[in-house]
Order: C-alpha cells, then structure tokens, then sequence
C-alpha cells in the first residue's frame, strides 16, 4: 500500500521535472496590461524543512511555481532547521515533524521563541490530536498531513503567511466530530453558548494570531479590558493557553 510519503514524494518528482521544464522555457504572461502578481508584490521568504531531498525538491518547486513564495532555503533536519532560520528570517517555515537530530516540534518552539514574526507549518504523517497540540504548543500555526493535494499545501501556505491558522481539512473533520461526539456522551450543552458576542469577537480575533494590543486597537477599548474578556473566555471554556483555544476553535468549526 503506498503511504503518505510515498504519495507526497511521487508529487515531489511530479513538481521537480515540471519545474526544471518551465525553467528551460521561462515566460512572463501580462494580465490587462500589468506583470502577473509574483511581479506585483514582494513574495513570501520560505523555509523548508525536511530530511527527504526530494520532498524538499517537490515543495520547492511547487510554491516557487506559485508565484506568491520563494523558498530562501532548505534544511535536513532540526538543528540545520534553526540554523537557517536564524541567519534567513523567513517569513514562513514548513517543518517537518520527524528529521533526524532534532524533532520539527522540537526546531519549532526555538524558533518561534528566537523569531516571532516567522510563522511555522508542521508537516506531519500524525493526524492523533495530541500532536496537533504539541506543534501549536511549539508554537506552530498550521499543521499540514503528508497526505495532502498540492492545493492544500499552497492554501496552507497562504493562510498561514496571512497569519491565520491552517489545518488539513480531514483533521479539522475528525477535531469536529470528536467534539460534537463528546458533547452528545457528556449530555451538556455547548460552552460556546456561554460566552457574550464581545466573547466570541475576541476569541475569533486571538485565534486569528492578534495580541491584546492589536485587539485593543480594532475593538477601540483599553487592553486591560481585552485581558478581561480573555481571562473570561478561557474560564468559561475551560481552556489554559492558547493553543488550546485554538484547537478549540478548529473542534467548533471556527477555524477551517
């Protein structure tokens, strides 16, 4: 049976031969009289992580072709990983969950304590909830299965460069259906119900990646009033950081 690798390395051989071909051929494609968007704006600095060559090769090729990214640089395993990240600044890191020497979870908590402002995909064959946990813990903000379309991985890659969280849809189906299903067992009503609409706005606006100060500035309102109605809806929802609220919010169907 071929696995999840197996079918993202078949892609990764798909992507680097379609990419060595255009490159022997290149051509720009005006669109009512201006250069198409990877002329227009400054693309996405990428990072990827990943201790299959080729895998690095297939994802290369496919966000370079995109247009949006450039990949700055890649890494065989975690240690490499920071190292690059460091001297780079990406704005963007794919890592890889399993490398040799470090872990990607490992590389991503290091990161994002060194670098805040870049924002972190995990790559992972796990759909199990509690690494999905441990990568936002880490403080990951998408998660990304091996066995995804080519299409999930640039959506991935957008929202997450966006600063918003990304999951593949199949984990955010099962996240849904686990919650639904522990609702049903428990008999009790949802605790989303409980929070205010002020609640429920701020909830959505720190699952979005916004600070108190940043929330502070959209609602208009002093942050110590934002860390109130933050200190509530974590009571309310029995959550402790935010990576739980942010699973959370992918179980409720609030994050797609």
């Amino acid at each position: 049976m071929c696995g999840a690798d197996d079918r993202l390395l078949s892609s990764a051989l798909v992507e680097t031969r379609q990419a060595t071909k255009n490159e022997a051929c290149p051509t720009v494609q005006p669109i009512c009289g201006h250069y198409s968007k990877i002329f227009m704006a400054t693309p996405v600095r990428v990072l990827i992580a990943d201790d299959h060559p080729l895998i690095r090769s297939g994802l290369r090729a496919l966000l370079d072709r995109d247009g949006e990214f450039k990949v700055v640089a890649e890494a065989a395993d975690g240690y490499e990983a920071i190292e690059l990240a460091l001297q780079h600044k990406p704005d963007l890191i794919l890592l890889d969950v399993a490398m040799p020497r470090l872990s990607g979870t490992d590389a991503a908590q290091h990161i994002s304590e060194k670098l805040p402002n870049s924002r972190i995909i995990i790559v992972s064959m796990h759909s199990d909830e509690s690494y999905v946990l441990r990568a936002l813990k880490a403080g990951a903000r998408g998660y990304l299965l091996k066995a995804s379309p080519e299409a999930d991985v640039v959506a991935a890659a957008r929202a997450v460069a966006a600063g918003n969280a990304y999951f593949s849809p199949s984990i955010t189906r099962m996240l849904v259906e686990d919650y639904m299903a522990e609702v049903k067992r428990r008999g009790v009503d949802d605790s989303y119900d409980l929070l205010s609409l002020r609640e429920k706005e701020i909830l959505q606006l720190l699952v979005a990646g916004k600070s108190n100060r940043d929330i502070a500035g959209l609602l208009h309102v002093s942050v110590a009033t934002v860390e109130t109605h933050r200190t509530t809806v974590f009571r309310k929802l029995n959550v402790h950081s935010l990576p739980e609220l942010i699973l959370y919010a992918v179980r409720k169907g609030l994050v797609s």
